[in-house]
């Protein structure tokens, strides 16, 4: 099925401006300077102009090739080089020349690696602590393959908020999330709150693959279930021609409506919203706590 066939082409409430700004400019030349990758240019955000002019980005780290094959992801897929030992000490630099008091870390998945790159994303915590005393750090993980000595190793490191995304409803994981688990993502959820319970953790989704508005419902429930703090809602908008269609485009009112549900759910915050992508105003969100 196409895309003209299944949901009218970019309506309206989605145009963005073409990227640009002295520092848009600046902090791309930083990212290529220090070795480093960011999930806004590796899974092409559509928010990279907004966030950049503001000096805000999304670090991603243990490189930029995952393991797994997601079919609505635009970062590449295959066969990971060894991961750099020295990454965390780049990120922390980067974050003290940007003058962030708000980090967001987040990373390919690394199935390859016994603890997943649990201990860098730890590492990298911690130099930005180090490096940039007062700084808030919030980490976007994978699920680790279910592995909690690695949930363990990340949470030592005292994250302010830990984010892993359930991105969609539980009957698209197949066609959607093929190497991930519904079920697996909830329990990390949980299990972060059992090992400390003031952990503010966090999750999201896409809409417009196929689900129904009762299923989003449900998926919300379910992360309240797991005492989920965060969520954000946004669009999925289909990456290339190579991944899956867009089924429907969200009117900014749905999207206020699915707010107003999660709010009535008891989150501390729900930022829903066409644009909204996981660490879009990542900071705000965590203030609105």
């Amino acid at each position: 099925m196409s895309d003209h066939a299944c949901a009218p082409r970019h309506p309206s409430w989605l145009k963005v401006p073409m990227p640009s700004g002295e520092n848009y400019r600046e902090l791309k030349q930083l990212v290529r300077g220090q070795r480093l990758h960011t999930v806004c240019e590796s899974a092409r955000c559509p928010n990279i102009g907004e966030c950049w002019q503001s000096r805000t980005a999304t670090f991603m780290i243990l490189g930029n090739t995952c393991t797994r094959n997601c079919t609505f992801c635009a970062v590449h897929s295959g066969q990971p080089d060894e991961y750099d030992l020295d990454e965390p000490r780049r990120v922390g630099e980067a974050v003290a020349t940007l003058g962030l008091r708000y980090a967001v870390i987040t990373s390919v998945t690394r199935d390859d690696v016994p603890d997943g790159g649990a201990l860098i994303f730890a590492e990298t915590i911690r130099q930005i602590r180090a490096q940039v005393p007062g700084c808030r750090v919030e980490v976007l993980i994978p699920d680790f393959q279910g592995d909690g000595e690695a949930l363990a190793t990340v949470l030592a490191a005292q994250p302010d908020v830990l984010n892993h995304n359930i991105e969609t409803v539980e009957h698209l994981y197949p066609r959607v999330r093929p190497q991930a688990d519904y079920r697996r993502t909830l329990e990390l959820l949980a299990r972060a709150k059992t090992l400390d319970p003031v952990q503010v953790t966090k999750s999201g989704l896409m809409v417009g693959l196929g689900e129904t508005a009762e299923e989003v419902e449900q998926t919300l429930r379910d992360l309240r279930a797991a005492q989920c703090d965060l969520v954000t809602i946004g669009q999925y908008l289909r990456p290339s021609t190579a991944h899956l269609p867009v089924e429907k485009y969200y009117t900014p009112e749905e999207f206020a409506q699915f707010a107003a549900y999660g709010d009535s759910l008891g989150f501390r915050h729900v930022e829903s919203a066409p644009l909204v992508r996981s660490s879009y105003h990542a900071g705000e969100q965590a203030e609105a706590q």
